[in-house]
């Protein structure tokens, strides 16, 4: 367990801790409870290590989850322009850390209010609560939001714009099921399809020309 990621769920354990020693004064069967949702936060809350692609012209998933939408479509948030989006659904089974698409340097960060419409609805895209993400390198610059769910809440953000991070490294997470979204160019080549399940900084989505 990397402590960044354990420490998001601190309130959490601390809380299913407490309700779960008043447990034992009620029912086993109840602390019994208790103690599988603490061991399933502790499962939630895991951040495996992964072997990230060099190739510099390689994309890798955001995020930890299933193909949603393959799309070309406005970004109408940093670039302003016609853009290439993979979506990616995390259900509350996936890792939640998000991690960088490609080499490069933060240069745009923003957190939008808004709903919290299941991350399946079509709609979640662009009346959820998100945060904005601009990634840029000599190649490119692409665009990653972090949207929240019915059931994710809290969006967590690490990095910060100026931050330079490698390719896969970890710059956030979302608690609980959610929506990651990367924003191509169009010139990138898109190597998902619907239905294909892919691992956060490992699984190659793209390829930039």
């Amino acid at each position: 367990m990397r402590f960044q990621t354990l420490f998001e769920a601190r309130w959490i354990l601390l809380v299913l801790l407490v309700l779960g020693t008043l447990s034992l004064l009620v029912s086993s069967w109840l602390t019994l409870l208790f103690v599988l949702l603490i061991l399933y936060t502790f499962v939630f809350f895991r951040d495996p290590e992964r072997d990230v692609p060099s190739d510099p012209e390689v994309v890798v998933a955001a995020a930890d989850g299933v193909v949603v939408e393959v799309a070309d479509l406005e970004e109408t948030e940093v670039l302003r322009q016609k853009m290439r989006r993979v979506a990616i659904f995390l259900s509350v089974f996936d890792v939640h850390t998000n991690r960088a698409p490609i080499e490069g340097r933060i240069i745009y960060r923003e957190r939008r209010e808004g709903l919290c419409l299941d991350a399946r609805n079509p709609d979640c895209s662009a009346k959820n609560e998100a945060m904005i993400w601009g990634f840029e390198n000599p190649r490119a610059t692409l665009v990653v939001r972090q949207i929240t769910g019915a059931i994710a809440r809290r969006i967590v953000g690490w990095a910060q714009v100026g931050d330079r991070l490698g390719k896969g490294e970890r710059f956030g997470m979302i608690r609980f099921g959610s929506r990651t979204e990367v924003y191509l160019p169009m010139s990138a080549t898109v190597l998902v399809k619907v239905g294909d399940r892919v691992a956060g900084g490992a699984s190659p989505i793209a390829r930039l020309s």
